[in-house]
């Protein structure tokens, strides 16, 4: 047996500054359609999209550590938008409004046909993904999933993804 799931019901993210990183965040949250479902002096919670995003502050005894995607847990953070456009327009607002760090400007990339994206890190360095693939990708067309697709791929790198 197996069930097919509904999307990521929300992601919980702690931040060292917390008067910085929950601005960040829900100024981000905002821009994407979200709407703040809570807003303490320890927790700022946004919700939209089929997805939410929980802000609180590290403990004490972590303050300070900046985020390691390499280390064990979260590598990225990656949105789905509907539109090329939308990718270009995060990127504005991510430079003109959040002041992010921009590990990437809007580029096309090889994971999947049509790929487009934008990679930029919150105030304590993690990384946040946008990207735009058109249609059904991996599940259409000539997508690695579709019904006459060559299924999984062998390896994933810089050039996208191997041979089955």
């Amino acid at each position: 047996m197996s069930i097919e799931i509904n999307g990521i019901a929300h992601v919980q993210l702690s931040v060292n500054d917390f008067a910085r990183g929950s601005v960040f965040w829900e100024k981000l949250c905002h821009f994407l359609g979200m709407k703040t479902l809570i807003k303490a002096a320890d927790t700022v919670y946004c919700i939209g999209g089929r997805t939410g995003i929980l802000v609180r502050p590290t403990a004490e005894a972590n303050r300070g550590r900046r985020f390691d995607q390499w280390s064990a847990g979260l590598h990225h953070l990656c949105f789905r938008v509907r539109a090329r456009e939308d990718i270009d327009a995060v990127y504005r607002f991510a430079v003109d409004e959040l002041g992010a760090t921009i590990v990437h400007a809007p580029e096309e990339g090889a994971f999947a046909p049509g790929y487009y994206s934008v990679l930029f890190e919150d105030p304590d360095g993690v990384r946040v993904e946008l990207n735009f693939v058109p249609g059904k990708g991996h599940f259409g067309g000539e997508g690695r999933l579709a019904p006459d697709g060559p299924g999984p791929a062998g390896s994933y790198g810089e050039g996208g993804l191997g041979r089955g």
